[in-house]
Order: structure tokens, then C-alpha cells, then sequence
């Protein structure tokens, strides 16, 4: 089986997307599906050590040093190099650029089209669009997902809660559950001292630890609020931010009014073989407070170091900490969560039960497993294509010919707007999964 993977992100930008690709393709090859990737060029020294990978050039993207947008016609241009047959199915990983040009392109091959909703898309509005009202942002959110899932003839889910919320928007498109599992080399055991040692940080140092993107929506100035409770209780307590996004320099503002600057250190991108599983296993805790993960991939990353995790428990990360799971769970209320970070760092009985259960869990999360499982999509997929989006197809096919899509989404028109409320409550309780 032949697919064609699209996306508008991919190494050397990290990001649970292009970890997700990556995990799947190193697994599908072993199950009988031969992928190509169609992606961004970033420029700079990085060279692509996997097979077939297409760069398409980018320009930058306004506001964000990170990302690349694929400029639309080199991405028509390097699609329409394939010729006829040359894949079985499409799967879309991102609803921007690489969206529409995936859909053309399955039409124009007679081919089925799939996407992963990677994205809480709703969330993100919120925090890079912030003058827009909230209420509008949602319902703008919501109409641009129902569009986009039409167009495709399955929906991939990391997460049920995200399976959850694309109902609740009244998506009609069948949506699988299928989360990105563990690969191997994950569990490999990363040196702590030697990241330590790097940090010039003691053996007995205190260590609580964030590991992702350093973005606004994954609520690291709560966290840093967290920190500061827990520094009150033991001051000795040092605080690592791994990553790099758009909320460093604000973060960075916010641990000097906090008069914390000597007590947290941002380390930026780490190498994913060695410092990062070093990173993991250097932390005596690694905290999470996200609202908007489809899955959560970290946390299941830090247990498989043996580093206890302290999360709240929302969206996706609901669908990862299950009871069990050797992570303790609790509300987005900061002197909790910092009483929970406090007891893990003191109580050393708790933290190894924590450690173990923790490993033992995340073994559970295969990606060998789970790759079998997207094989086996694909292919139920394909003998149900046939006629599957067939009466869409001639109302569809102007707009998706249309060479101002990039405008086009940029400029899409707002639907009428009702109140929806204000979200989901938090709990109240810490939770302890042993």
C-alpha cells in the first residue's frame, strides 16, 4: 500500500505533529504500507536522513520564527510531479495549506483522503487571535473544522476527548480513536547526571521539569506560578523549561517579575536521543498543565523514564492519565498542584511507586501496536472508497480548485454566533494513580 502523507510542519520544527509522523512512519513500513511526506523547507544545515520526504518551499509566517508556510504553488507544482496511481490514500496531518492541496490532490488521483485532528484548533484562536472575541473565535473554529472534515472520508482522533469535542461540533465523518504510541528507542534509559552535570546542577538538587513547546496555550506562566509556591516549601528547588515557541521571551518576563531568574533555566531544543531522554530522567518531577493536547505525548515520555508526573487532567491528557498510570492528577488550582510537586519531591517512598508504575504503564503505549492499527484503517478505508464522497465531489471541486486558497482562509466568512458557555470545570480533588 502506497500513501501519501501531507503537513504543514515537520522536523527539524519539534512538535507533537512531527513526532507523530515520524513514530508512525518508522512503524508502517513492518506492516506492509510504503509512505512518501510532503513538508516545508526550513533552510539552514538541516539534512533529512529518511526516505522520501518532499520539501516544498515556505515563506515565514508573521509573528513566528518557527514555522514555514508552504508556498502554494511549489506545493501544486511538487504534487503534480506524481503521476497517476502513484498512491492508494491520502492522509492529511495539519488543516492549513497542506489541507486543501491534500484534498485536490486525492480528487485529482480518485483516491480516498483521511485526516489526524492534531489540533484544538478552537483553543489556539484564542491565544494567537486575541482581539477577537472569545464567543466568535469558537464559532469561527467550529465551522472552519466542520468544513474541513467533509471534505475527507475519515477522521483520525489521538484522543477520546478530541473524538468527543469533533461530535459535539456535529461532525458527520467517521472518526477512529488512534493515539501516536511509544517507539522503542523511547525507553531507552537517558543519563540524568550527565544532564546535571551539564546544568551544573547538584545530584541532590530539587529538579521539576517541563518538557514541549514553549507556547501560550500550553499554560507554562501557570506552571511558573506553581513554582513559586513550591520554592515558598523548598527553595533549593530548581526549575528546566525545554522547548522553544513564542511564549519564551513572555515567560522570560514573567520569571524576573517573579523575582526567579536564578531558579529556572530554559534550555531550549534538546536532541531527542540523548539530552531529552537525559532532560526526562534528570527530574526528580515533570509537570504538565496544558488545556488544549489531543494526547499528550510527554507525559507518556516522562514515564518512560521512570520520572513521576504531576498534570492537571484535561482534553487529551485525560485519555493518557488513566487510573493507574503513575502520575498524580489534579485540579488547575496553584496551591494544589504545588502541594502535590512538593509531596513527589519529599516523599521518596511515593516517588519510586510513582517511577515504577509509571514505566509499567507507558510500555503499554507501543507504536509497533498502534501503527498496525492505522495499517488496518487504511486498508478498511480503501475497500469502502468506491462511492464514499462521490456526491460531494462536483460541489467541491470549484473551491478546491480555486488558486486563492490561501486567501481564502484567511478571509473566510464568519457564521452567526450563539452562546455556547464558558468550558469545562476544573475538579476539585488531587487525585493519586498508583
Amino acid at each position: 500500500m502506497r500513501v501519501l502523507l501531507i503537513s504543514d510542519v515537520y522536523f527539524p520544527r519539534v512538535n507533537g505533529v512531527s513526532t507523530s509522523v515520524r513514530t508512525f512512519r518508522q512503524d508502517l513500513g513492518a506492516c506492509g504500507v510504503e509512505t512518501s511526506l510532503v513538508v516545508p523547507e526550513y533552510g539552514g544545515s538541516f539534512i533529512d536522513t529518511e526516505p522520501n520526504i518532499i520539501r516544498v518551499s515556505g515563506a515565514r509566517v508573521p509573528k513566528d520564527p518557527e514555522d514555514r508556510r508552504m508556498r502554494w504553488g511549489a506545493l501544486m507544482r511538487a504534487l503534480g510531479a506524481f503521476p497517476q496511481g502513484a498512491f492508494d490514500l491520502v492522509h492529511i496531518h495539519t488543516p492549513f495549506i497542506a489541507h486543501y492541496a491534500g484534498v485536490k490532490f486525492a480528487r485529482r488521483l480518485g483516491i480516498p483522503c483521511v485526516a489526524t485532528y492534531h489540533t484544538f484548533f478552537e483553543e489556539y484562536l484564542h491565544h494567537y487571535v486575541p482581539a477577537l472575541p472569545r464567543r466568535i473565535g469558537r464559532a469561527f473554529a467550529k465551522a472552519f473544522t466542520r468544513s474541513q472534515c467533509r471534505d475527507v472520508q475519515g477522521l483520525i482522533a489521538p484522543s477520546e476527548p478530541m473524538r468527543d469535542v469533533l461530535l459535539a461540533y456535529g461532525i458527520a465523518t467517521p472518526i477512529h480513536v488512534l493515539p501516536t504510541g511509544l517507539p522503542a528507542d523511547r525507553f531507552k534509559g537517558g543519563e540524568g547526571a550527565r544532564f546535571r552535570a551539564l546544568l551544573k546542577v547538584p545530584h541532590d538538587q530539587p529538579l521539576m521539569t517541563y518538557v514541549g513547546r514553549v507556547a501560550h496555550e500550553k499554560n507554562i506562566e501557570f506552571l511558573v506560578e506553581v513554582f513559586a509556591e513550591v520554592r515558598r516549601e523548598m527553595p533549593s528547588t530548581l526549575f528546566v523549561i525545554a522547548g522553544e515557541g513564542p511564549a519564551r521571551e513572555p515567560l522570560r518576563q514573567l520569571v524576573a517579575r517573579r523575582g526567579l531568574d536564578s531558579a529556572v533555566r530554559f534550555v531550549g531544543y534538546l536532541d531527542r536521543d540523548t539530552g531529552l531522554l537525559d532532560c526526562y530522567a534528570a527530574a526528580n518531577v515533570f509537570v504538565f498543565a496544558s488545556r488544549t493536547e489531543t494526547q499528550g505525548l510527554v507525559l507518556l515520555e516522562a514515564m518512560a523514564q521512570g520520572t513521576p508526573v504531576v498534570s492537571t487532567a484535561e482534553l487529551g491528557t485525560k485519555f493518557v492519565l488513566q487510573p493507574g498510570c503513575g502520575a498524580i492528577v489534579v485540579p488547575e488550582e496553584r496551591q494544589a498542584f504545588a502541594a502535590a510537586v512538593v509531596h513527589v519531591l519529599r516523599d521518596e517512598h511515593l516517588h519510586h511507586e510513582l517511577s515504577v508504575a509509571g514505566r509499567r504503564y507507558a510500555e503499554q503505549w507501543s507504536s509497533a501496536v498502534l501503527a498496525r492499527r492505522l495499517a488496518e484503517l487504511y486498508r478498511s478505508i480503501l475497500g469502502g472508497s468506491a462511492s464514499v464522497g462521490s456526491q460531494r465531489h462536483a460541489a467541491d471541486s470549484r473551491r478546491m480548485d480555486n488558486p486563492k486558497l490561501e486567501r481564502e482562509f484567511f478571509c473566510a466568512k464568519l457564521p452567526a454566533v450563539s452562546h455556547d458557555g464558558s468550558g469545562s470545570p476544573h475538579g476539585s480533588e488531587a487525585r493519586v494513580d498508583r
